[in-house]
């Protein structure tokens, strides 16, 4: 049985019928660019479905509709060869409180109208009411045209009349795969709340997506003019429905339109995002077996039929308003009465339904009507290059704010003596969820930018990690801690338990704790990696009041360029982590060996037992800073560099390592021919030793909290070695990683050269002040132009890789304003060849402001901005800086640290 949240509308039992293969049709571009004296442009072929804005109001549906199907109800019964009645107590899942009869006094035809009577049901009936439902499947069933009823509805607390559509066929799986089309719902019309609203809505909506419960649906409301209620008289209700686009009408009037997504493509016709955010479906593809999300007109390109319903209560109704039922408005039965039901052809194109709109005046698409779907927003590919993100260090990430969902506190750092800055949540008595979150409604500062991480690299070696200390528990002792996770606007999210964590600790108070969760156990469980944007930790929902806590060290991490590491001596000793002689008095020194390696740790044993190495515990000196290895665990390595200058004496002595935890907690000891390279020192000789963190762990090392690290002969036999270590290490290799380009620094990149467009003149490179230097230089005469940094043929940059952290920036100096002073300051950004462009005034740039002559400015855009206007940041070949066209006459510029970083 289908469930519904309580202000969707009723979800109606389907049949799976099995996958349908399908796949995202290439899209291809075709551009020309007109260049001439008077106008510089580029163009883009789409895809998209839109109606022409350009059409005129009727009265009526537009001409073209034929009529193809009716029901008057002018006949002395409802016409079986048109309806089915379904007779079931199920509703819809809804929680309903009426069974569905075929009794005629729940359903008739009176006087040229059909009337759906809700009524009490007989004592000891299984649900209090009785009504009826009526469909046309398999009798009646349509692909696209136009749909419309001419009704007035019931009223009460508790009354649910439906006018809507189902597939026939459930193509793309079970409910909301293969679609729902809600053409006219209400509920409780008339029904004043304690302020004295009346409710008048009516409602048009769409069901897509994922299978209950992740299902999705969008739709919109509409209030009749002049405070008119539908209950009260006689409306017309309909849909329009073509290939890739519905719209909802009351009275002929245009209150809503619905579309498909149109995608978004790079120059590699890989999608990169959305140009309108729709519907979507998922279905599994029978070839590949494949589980696939599509943005095509799919699920609305199948047959679908008619359904009118009358239901009584349910989770919608009953929690809005004044809730529940009110028995007394069905005490003497309560009617849906219906003049007729209409469906009507497009004549123009019956396949797709196009070419019969009718669009009143002044319908603007982008404000007006346009309902945003609930489409996943496809996920730029990634570059296969792992990278680490660090969510919480000591301060806040300006892109990863702390979060409050809904208890209305405000994260805040504080200092713990154990750890330095450390992020505290609190919970009172409203219930919450809370965390760190990177999208762009909940950013504050300035300096931070949505930034969903792409952590698919690390998918098999990764892992989310965190250090959290409860300063008090919820008053709730049975309160369950959990980790949330969330991807792409929350298309994907994963909730686990704690002590679901490697670690498998709930929190104690006042006591530091860290949590490991394998990437791969997210994904496994649901998640998708490539566009994580929240990360959420609290006592479950409704149980945390009373809990403060705080959490460090939060990121995502692996193997890659930033992953964690430790050098513990490299030329010099890591003051964080002195050498030390655990128990013989001794101070290590500084000595200088051989070219390749400088400046080594030297290290002597007397006669006194001990054990030599680094170490970061304050009691000896250190700097109290334990290395959390967490993150590294599957690839990391502990690393060092050995030569014996003089051997113990004793010659049965065996060299050992060894690695110790959170204060001696665990420990693990080896020798030194245990280690990858599995060979003893051989006297003045520098060996390389390798050890396996992963080896470590397993023999019970708590890599999470690592605190020393040493380098001996066994205990009591070391009397007269001296030895030296250098390059000692914690960690893993990087890999590389784009760091962006930069197009003019003195001069201009390499394949890239100053460029006026249209003027005919040449922009050169001039000194300006001491902190600038060389600059490019660009001067305006009578001829309009535009000018910038351009690419040479077959030159592109490939921005994808930093999509969600780069920006454009530049620094300018208008050193002779244009003639003409209003002339606006604008910046383009192009690729492909004109393909995808972007136009934005200076003053839309992060810092907001207007060039001031003769002063150095900064502006700077985020790339996911551009991108999300349309820039196709694969290929980008042109960035220009310029006064608007035709108005730049005698404009004197510069431009200097052009970048894209």
């Amino acid at each position: 049985m289908n469930k519904r949240h309580p202000r969707m509308t009723p979800a109606r039992t389907l049949t799976l019928t099995g996958g349908l293969s399908g796949a995202r049709l290439s899209k291809t571009l075709f551009c020309s660019a007109l260049l001439s004296s008077t106008l510089l442009t580029g163009c883009g072929g789409d895809t998209a479905t839109q109606t022409d804005l350009s059409k005129t109001e009727t009265s009526k549906p537009a001409t073209g509709w034929n009529l193809v199907w009716s029901d008057e109800f002018d006949g002395q019964s409802i016409d079986s060869n048109k309806w089915n009645f379904e007779v079931n107590c199920a509703g819809g899942g809804n929680n309903e409180k009426q069974c569905y009869t075929a009794d005629k006094a729940n359903a008739f035809t009176s006087g040229g109208m059909l009337n759906i009577v809700a009524k009490p049901a007989a004592a000891g009936a299984e649900k209090p009411y009785t009504s009826a439902r009526i469909t046309t499947k398999k009798k009646a069933d349509f692909k696209y045209g136009r749909f419309e009823m001419r009704a007035k509805l019931p009223s009460g607390q508790g009354a649910w009349p439906a006018f809507w559509m189902m597939p026939t066929d459930s193509v793309y799986g079970d409910w909301p795969r293969s679609g729902e089309i809600d053409i006219m719902e209400a509920v409780n019309l008339k029904v004043k709340d304690a302020k004295g609203n009346v409710e008048s809505n009516v409602h048009g909506t769409l069901h897509y997506g994922k299978p209950w419960p992740n299902n999705s649906s969008s739709g919109k409301n509409y209030a009749l003019p002049g405070g008119k209620n539908p209950a009260d008289d006689f409306h017309t209700y309909a849909v329009e429905w073509q290939q890739g686009e519905v719209r909802w009408y009351v009275d002929d009037y245009l209150y809503a339109t619905q579309r498909q997504s149109e995608v978004r493509y790079n120059s590699k016709d890989q999608a990169v995002g959305l140009k309108h955010r729709g519907w979507f479906t998922e279905y599994f593809d029978q070839t590949s077996g494949k589980l696939n999300t599509y943005w095509t007109s799919a699920p609305f390109d199948q047959k679908f039929f008619l359904i009118l319903n009358f239901a009584v209560g349910g989770n919608w109704p009953e929690n809005v308003n004044n809730k529940g039922i009110d028995a007394a408005a069905f005490a003497n039965g309560q009617s849906f009465v219906v003049d007729y039901v209409r469906a009507y052809q497009c004549a123009a194109n019956p396949d797709t339904g196009k070419g019969c709109e009718t669009i009143r005046p002044g319908y603007d698409k982008t404000s007006d009507a346009l309902v945003e779907g609930k489409a996943p927003i496809p996920v730029p590919p990634s570059d296969g290059v792992a990278r680490n993100l660090a969510i919480f260090d000591n301060a806040e990430n300006p892109s990863w704010p702390g979060w409050d969902c809904c208890g209305g506190s405000k994260p805040t750092v504080v200092n713990d003596n154990q750890r330095g800055g450390v992020m505290e949540f609190r919970v009172g008595g409203a219930p919450t969820v809370n965390g760190f979150i990177s999208r762009a409604e909940f950013i504050k500062d300035p300096a931070g930018t949505p930034s969903p991480f792409d952590a698919s690299p690390l998918a098999n070696t990764g892992s989310l990690s965190f250090a959290m200390k409860a300063v008090s528990l919820p008053n709730n002792a049975a309160a369950v801690w959990k980790l949330k996770v969330e991807s792409n606007n929350a298309a994907s999210a994963v909730e686990m338990d704690l002590t679901a964590s490697n670690e498998g600790k709930a929190p104690a108070a006042g006591v530091w704790q860290t949590y490991t969760f394998p990437l791969k156990k997210l994904a496994d469980a649901g998640l998708d990696l490539s566009s994580i944007d929240v990360v959420m930790i609290f006592p479950i929902w409704g149980s945390g009041e009373g809990a403060v806590y705080q959490v460090d060290d939060v990121k995502i991490a692996g193997p890659g360029s930033a992953a964690p590491s430790l050098t513990l001596f490299k030329d010099s000793q890591n003051l964080d982590w002195p050498m030390w002689d655990c128990c013989a008095g001794s101070k290590p020194t500084e000595q200088l060996d051989d070219a390749a390696h400088g400046m080594t740790a030297e290290f002597t044993i007397g006669g006194a037992p001990t054990v030599m190495g680094f170490i970061t515990r304050p009691s000896n000196n250190g700097g109290n800073k334990p290395f959390d290895a967490s993150a590294i665990l599957a690839k990391g390595v502990v690393k060092f560099d050995l030569k014996v200058v003089n051997a113990p004496s004793d010659p049965a002595s065996v060299w050992k390592f060894k690695v110790e935890a959170n204060n001696a907690a665990t420990a693990v000891e080896l020798n030194l021919t245990d280690s990858v390279e599995g060979k003893a020192p051989v006297t003045g000789q520098w060996q390389t030793y390798t050890f396996k963190l992963s080896d470590l762990a397993a023999k019970g090392l708590d890599v999470s909290a690592i605190d020393v690290v040493m380098i001996f002969p066994a205990w009591g036999t070391g009397n007269g070695a001296v030895y030296r270590v250098d390059n000692a290490s914690i960690g893993e290799p990087a890999l590389p990683s784009n760091s962006g380009l930069t197009l003019f620094a003195d001069a201009a990149a390499a394949n890239w050269s100053l460029w006026d467009c249209c003027g005919g003149s040449k922009p050169t490179v001039e000194d300006d002040d001491a902190a600038h230097g060389k600059t490019a230089q660009y001067k305006i005469g009578g001829q309009p132009t535009v000018m910038g940094i351009f690419a040479a043929d077959g030159t592109y940059f490939d921005a994808s890789n930093i999509l969600n952290t780069a920006v454009v920036k530049f620094e300018m100096k208008v050193v002779t304003p244009p003639s003409d002073s209003s002339a606006d300051w604008l910046f383009k950004i192009e690729a492909k060849d004109a393909a995808s462009a972007v136009q934005l005034k200076l003053s839309e740039s992060l810092e907001g402001k207007a060039p001031v002559v003769g002063q150095w400015q900064t502006y700077s855009y985020r790339l996911k901005d551009l991108a999300d206007k349309g820039l196709d940041v694969s290929a980008i070949d042109i960035v220009m800086v310029f006064p608007a066209w035709g108005q730049g006459n005698g404009a004197v510029y510069r431009l200097d640290n052009v970048q894209i970083k």
